[in-house]
C-alpha cells in the first residue's frame, strides 16, 4: 500500500480516513497529535510493556497487548507472565517517536502503559470513577479528597483527566518499592480517603454498592495498566488524558481537552512533568494499614459467589 507521506522513516496510509464514528476527526489528526505530544508522552511509555486500544474501519474497538508479528524490528519489546491467562505476554516497549508513529499508523488511538518499568513499580495510583448517571465534577471532589489524604500523611500527587469521565491520582514512589506494599498503601489511601466524606466517596468493588457516589477504584496496582498522560480516548470528540495543577482542577471539563485542542492548550509545556513530585517512601503507618484490608477484586468475588447462592436459595 503506497504511503500517503513518510515520518522519521515510517510509511503512513490512509491518513484522511474517518477516524472512527462519532470521532470528528480523521487519522491524519491522530497522527498529527501524536506526533506533536511525542516529547512529552513517549517519556510516560519508555520501558514499560504496554497495552494499546485500536480501532480499524468499520470494526468494534479492541484491545492489544501481543505486539504482531508484522512489527518492525526496531520496535523493542519484553516477555511478561501473565497470572490471569497462564502465558506469556510479548509487550511493546514504546520508546521512541518513530515507534509511536508506527502505532499511530495502525490505529491504536489508546495508550496504557503499565506501571512498573522494568521490575519495579514506579507509582501508586487511584483511579476516580464517577457515577454512571452523574457529571465529572463529584470525581473531581473526590480527587480533593484524595488530596487531602495524601497530605495527612505527608504524600504529594499528580492529577490528570482520564480522557473519559474520571481523574487520575498518581504518586510517584522510591525505587526498591516492594509491589504489595505498594498494593496494600493504595487500599490504605483510598479507605482514608473514603472516610474524610463517605457520603461522596466509596471504595465498594461491586457498583450495586456504591449508591451514587464516586468510586475510588485501589486495584491498579501490580500488573494493571492506566491511560497514559496526553493519551487520546475513543469517546465522541476524541478527548485525550490531560494533566492539570490542584487549583485548576475545579474549573476544567474533561471534553475541552482533544486531540485537536490538547497542544494548542500545551503551548511549549509538559504539565504532567511539571506537576509530578519527586519519588517518595509509603509511610510505614498507610503500608500497614493496607495490609489489613482485602484485596478488592478477590473480596468482590466471594461476595458475588455468596450473593448467586443466595438468590438460588431464596
Amino acid at each position: 500500500m503506497a504511503a500517503d507521506e513518510t515520518r522519521d522513516g515510517v510509511s503512513l496510509t490512509n491518513l484522511d480516513q474517518p477516524l472512527f464514528d462519532g470521532a470528528d476527526a480523521t487519522k491524519r489528526d491522530l497522527v498529527d497529535y501524536l506526533d506533536a505530544v511525542a516529547g512529552r508522552m513517549v517519556p510516560v511509555l519508555r520501558d514499560r510493556p504496554l497495552s494499546v486500544i485500536r480501532v480499524r474501519p468499520g470494526q468494534e474497538p479492541f484491545m492489544q497487548k501481543n505486539l504482531p508479528k508484522y512489527a518492525p524490528d526496531w520496535v523493542r519489546s519484553v516477555s511478561v507472565w501473565a497470572d490471569s491467562s497462564r502465558r506469556r505476554i510479548t509487550y511493546a516497549l514504546c520508546d521512541d517517536r518513530r515507534t509511536l508513529l508506527w502505532f499511530a499508523n495502525q490505529r491504536a488511538v489508546e495508550y496504557h502503559p503499565a506501571l512498573y518499568a522494568g521490575e519495579h513499580p514506579t507509582h501508586m495510583v487511584l483511579d476516580l470513577d464517577p457515577p454512571e448517571h452523574d457529571s465529572f465534577a463529584p470525581a473531581v471532589r473526590g480527587a480533593h479528597l484524595v488530596r487531602q489524604a495524601l497530605a495527612d500523611c505527608g504524600l504529594a500527587g499528580a492529577v490528570k483527566t482520564s480522557g473519559a469521565k474520571g481523574v487520575h491520582v498518581f504518586v510517584p514512589v522510591v525505587p526498591g518499592t516492594a509491589m504489595d506494599d505498594l498494593a496494600a498503601a493504595t487500599r490504605a489511601l483510598a479507605a482514608r480517603a473514603e472516610r474524610l466524606d463517605p457520603a461522596l466517596a466509596t471504595t465498594a468493588f461491586i457498583r450495586e454498592d456504591r449508591e451514587g457516589k464516586v468510586f475510588l477504584d485501589s486495584t491498579r496496582a501490580g500488573g494493571a495498566t492506566v491511560a497514559a498522560a496526553y493519551s487520546p480516548r475513543i469517546r465522541p470528540g476524541v478527548p485525550v488524558s490531560f494533566p492539570v495543577a490542584w487549583d485548576e482542577l475545579d474549573g476544567v471539563r474533561p471534553g475541552e481537552f482533544t486531540i485537536r485542542t490538547a497542544v494548542e492548550r500545551l503551548g511549549e509545556g509538559d504539565p504532567w512533568a511539571e506537576h509530578m513530585p519527586e519519588p517518595q517512601s509509603l509511610p510505614a503507618d498507610l503500608v500497614e494499614e493496607g495490609h489489613t484490608i482485602p484485596v478488592a477484586r478477590a473480596q468482590a468475588m466471594h461476595e458475588g459467589k455468596r450473593r448467586a447462592r443466595a438468590r438460588r436459595a431464596e
